[in-house]
């Protein structure tokens, strides 16, 4: 017997051992909890000289501009802290206590907004979210101009697998900060999104890699435990008043008119804005804003804003070209127009290139089934191509003529489309939108504000990727030898597929830029004043410079109306535009920053580097101007009523002001509503990721966010940096 107990021990032994193992490779993950915010303001010199620089520019003493960022993540997004792992070259986490010193130091914003995705939130993080925007608005308390003005929100981020199911992110931002004055809880989306944020199954390939990554596994378990506590919360019942739910549950909204609904309960002074509406990423082929032109699915007293730009691209050109056709048969693969090639179509035609005969039957057969094969699984459609790579599919389903376009083009969702299209409903008086532009960063490291310098791509944009071939085959796929013939897949079938290789990050990686600003026209540094300016949509967007941009209506009933403005006019309209371009930064940060935050920490949030202006303004070139009509019937094709540019005024040189004006002589005798709004186009500099793919003729050097890029090459292209106005809407009045 004594055998026996020695072969007992021995495996309980082994079990101790292997639970110790266990232990030491998956045990102790840590929840994530907010930083240490910098408790001193920035220096009032810096503020100070903020207004005095817009003195030589502004139209009078009470009007100043003032900038900001209303779309920021932290790792509280489960999305931004899967770029935060090492395995995506990350930096670790950036809770929001980063996003303040950051807007506050870094780029030294005037206002920012905390918008994590509602999916990936909970009770706790909410809470998190809410002590963070208080506690950086407590560093400035009492001082008549605070240094920074932070505010709450969510994103509201919906992702439908067909155009039908599709209505997309919007961001949610609230007014006040005290506790009576904010939801319990913010509102997700079911669907895609909160099942991948939800549960830690719908990752099943990072359960392996602690285990790879010992003794550095502690990221991952950080990591896993953050989707496991989110798991955790049930939903909330249904069909109740929002007012009326647990604290302790996570609430979802699966249409815009629920969710509107769900914040009139609250009865909250709110804004919803809509983001990322051409952005392939996640919107579904063939997709076409239309149906959110009804009332009920665009709420006017919430939604009085949209983002024309962003880190992840311009969405405000419209083009005619298509990802695919919609049909009653379901989706068609349209063929190469204007410039343009659907991704679709140059799948097939990388299967011709594998055909012994090209004009044979069986390749015509095969580049077919291709088409079909790619259109069936739609945003992952790549994978159906067995050995391709990101250059094989050169500049497909991109905008070739837009300024920095979003990946994947989605004209159907262009800020202009919106503007210009109709919802007939009531054919006598069809409806349109109304809303102002803005622009932001959608940051995901918590980084306010990253575009005041050209720089650390890998840091300052969303790009990312492994740092090895080892990783990047075990994220991404391996993606095997050619083959003559596509794969076809289904839905299921794709989820048995690495999650990063079907968002194709390795080719979307060549378009994340460095994001915008919104700029509003306040009459004093306040939140009340930036909320009004918000409110009434006397706000702008650029491209991430801090453009100075002025656009009134000179002749209004009541006098000079800003941009933003909806009003009544029977005769020709006369604008005024002014504009300054940016301040040429120089190299650092200020002294004074130093001191406050420390080199080490500078370094940490932002890469060394600080909105640290010179004395030289660059130049505004021309300002562009673009007339939309607002469709009278369905069968007014929409690309007849946007006239981009109608008109563009050149500015003189030598001169820090540009200011122009123009009348429309032509309006009275249109008799219908009409929208003019402004682009102020600065002289080029250089922009990270500003060419994209970087196509020439047939050949494409995509800009990777992994190793297949150099770390130190930010692929810097020039480009015209640029400010949209808000549009000056005119309703027809009356002739004279």
């Amino acid at each position: 017997m004594a055998w026996w107990k020695k072969g007992c021990l021995s495996v309980v032994l082994g079990l101790v051992l292997l639970v110790l193992a266990f232990w030491v490779v998956y045990g102790g993950a840590n929840e994530q909890v907010d930083g240490e915010i910098v408790p001193v303001p920035l220096a009032p010199e810096h503020v100070t000289a903020r207004v005095a620089v817009q003195k030589k520019t502004a139209p009078n003493e009470s009007n100043r501009i003032l900038f900001g960022d209303l779309h920021v993540h932290t790792t509280l997004s489960v999305d931004a802290f899967m770029w935060g792992l090492p395995l995506m070259g990350g930096e670790g986490v950036h809770p929001p206590a980063d996003a303040c010193d950051f807007a506050r130091f870094c780029s030294q914003l005037d206002f920012y907004a905390l918008t994590d995705h509602a999916e990936a939130l909970n009770p706790r993080t909410w809470e998190v979210i809410k002590d963070s925007v208080r506690e950086c608005n407590a560093v400035a308390k009492g001082s008549e101009q605070p240094d920074l003005i932070a505010f709450t929100g969510f994103e509201w981020s919906q992702v439908g697998l067909t155009p039908e199911e599709h209505f997309g992110h919007k961001n949610v931002i609230f007014k006040h900060e005290d506790e009576d004055r904010l939801p319990a809880r913010p509102i997700a989306a079911p669907g895609i999104s909160a099942r991948a944020f939800s549960k830690l199954s719908a990752l099943w390939p990072l359960l392996t890699i602690p285990v790879r990554a010992f003794p550095d596994q502690e990221p991952y378990l950080d990591f896993a435990r953050h989707i496991r506590e989110n798991a955790r919360y049930p939903f909330c019942p249904e069909g109740r008043n929002s007012t009326e739910l647990p604290r302790d549950c996570r609430e979802q909204a699966a249409t815009p008119d629920v969710l509107f609904d769900k914040l009139h309960d609250w009865g909250f002074e709110t804004l919803v804005i809509p983001h990322g509406t051409t952005w392939g990423f996640y919107t579904p082929l063939g997709y076409a804003w239309d149906k959110q032109l009804r009332a009920d699915l665009d709420d006017e007293s919430l939604q009085r804003l949209i983002e024309v730009f962003s880190g992840h691209g311009n969405s405000e050109e419209y083009r005619t070209f298509r990802s695919a056709v919609v049909t009653e048969d379901g989706l068609a693969c349209p063929e190469p127009t204007d410039g343009y090639e659907a991704c679709c179509w140059r799948a097939g035609e990388m299967i011709r290139e594998r055909c012994e005969d090209p004009e044979s039957e069986t390749c015509q057969r095969r580049v077919a089934k291709a088409r079909a094969d790619f259109l069936r699984v739609g945003l992952a459609g790549h994978v159906t191509i067995p050995g391709e790579d990101v250059p094989d599919w050169k500049n497909c389903g991109q905008c070739p003529d837009c300024y920095l376009p979003a990946y994947q083009y989605r004209p159907g969702g262009a800020v202009q489309y919106i503007l210009a299209k109709g919802d007939f409903a009531n054919p006598e008086s069809p409806r349109h939108a109304t809303m102002g532009f803005i622009a932001s960063s959608d940051n995901h490291s918590a980084r306010p504000g990253t575009g005041y310098k050209e720089l650390a791509r890998l840091r300052m944009t969303e790009a990312r990727g492994a740092p090895d071939e080892s990783w990047r085959a075990m994220m991404f796929g391996e993606r095997g030898r050619p083959e003559p013939e596509s794969i076809t897949y289904t839905i299921d079938d794709l989820m048995e597929r690495p999650p990063f290789e079907l968002m194709w990050m390795e080719r979307q990686a060549s378009f994340f830029i460095t994001g915008g600003l919104v700029a509003v026209h306040a009459t004093e540094r306040s939140r009340e004043a930036i909320w009004d300016a918000l409110h009434t949509r006397n706000v702008y967007g650029t491209s991430g410079d801090r453009i100075l941009l002025w656009f009134d209506l000179l002749n209004g009933p009541d006098g000079v109306l800003p941009m933003g403005s909806e009003v009544e006019l029977s005769i020709a309209p006369r604008f005024q535009v002014r504009a300054a371009g940016s301040f040429e930064q120089k190299p650092g940060c200020p002294p004074d920053v130093i001191r406050a935050v420390g080199e080490e920490r500078l370094d940490r949030i932002c890469a060394g580097e600080c909105y640290n202006p010179g004395d030289r303004r660059r130049r505004i070139t021309r300002i562009e101007v673009i007339r939309i009509l607002r469709q009278l019937s369905e069968d007014e094709p929409v690309e007849d009523l946007i006239e981009d540019p109608w008109k563009t005024i050149p500015c003189p040189e030598g001169q820090d002001l540009c200011v122009v004006e123009f009348d429309d002589p032509s309006y009275a005798e249109l008799a219908r509503k009409a929208l003019y709004y402004v682009r102020a186009i600065q002289e080029p500099t250089p922009t990270v990721n500003g060419g994209g793919l970087r196509c020439q003729g047939e050949r494409c050097k995509p800009c990777y966010g992994n190793f297949r890029t150099p770390t130190e090459d930010d692929c810097l292209v020039d480009t015209e940096e640029r400010a949209w106005s808000s549009p000056i809407f005119l309703l027809a009045g009356p002739k004279p």
